[in-house]
Parts: structure tokens; sequence; C-alpha cells
């Protein structure tokens, strides 16, 4: 992850967290606008733990900020708790199943993808 997804990242849970930059910077102890600075000019990273304020003040958790695609993550541990309660046939059915179909469904998957941003990208009258 570099500078640039980090300072997102964080500009990301505090907008979820409905909070300011002023209101960030108070929260975790610092200048009124450290947040501000931070957001905008991207010119330093804070320390680990300024940044573990950061998450906590924003109400998430360091295993959620850095997860390879925040957005996600809540979707992803939903449906990874539901797969801890199937069966162990029926998970041993899902890993080993055909590759082909398995190809076939991540394919979809692209197609709608592309789809639907290719959707947002027309002009709405």
């Amino acid at each position: 992850m570099d500078r640039k997804e980090i300072i997102e990242r964080i500009g990301y849970i505090r907008i979820r967290a409905k909070l300011t930059q002023k209101g960030l910077s108070t929260a975790i102890g610092m200048n009124f606008n450290y947040i501000n600075r931070l957001e905008s000019k991207g010119d330093f990273l804070p320390s680990l733990e300024v940044l573990l304020r950061i998450i906590e003040a924003c109400g998430s958790t360091p295993e959620e900020f850095f997860y390879r695609d925040i957005a996600e993550y809540e979707t992803d541990i939903e449906l990874s708790e539901k797969i801890k309660t199937l069966p162990a046939e029926v998970k041993e059915f899902v890993l080993n199943y055909d590759p082909e179909i398995m190809n076939l469904f991540v394919k979809l998957n692209e197609k709608a993808v592309k789809l639907s941003e290719q959707d947002k990208k027309k002009p709405k009258f």
C-alpha cells in the first residue's frame, strides 16, 4: 500500500464516520488542521501511533483499514461468517468445484462490472 492509498483510506473512513477534518484532528489530539494538511497536500504520513488513533476515532479497525479492498470489507466478513457455518462437505465441494465453471463466474462478474461502469458514465437526462 503506497502513501496515496493510505491517505485516501484515511479520508474514506473519516467521511464514513461523518467526521470533519477539524473534528478528526481534534479527536486524535492533533493540531486542528492536521488532517486537512494530510489529505490535501499528502506530503507526509502519520506515525503508526497517530494512524492507529485515526483508525479508532473513525470507528474502524486496523484489519479493515489495511484490508485489500476497504469498501468490500464488511461484505467479505459477512460472507466469511456464512461460509464458516457450512458443513465440511459443502466447503470441500466449493473448493474443488469445476474450474471451468468458476472461470465462467469470474468472466460474468467482470462483464457485469464493465457494464455497470459504462452505465455510470452515460449522461442522465
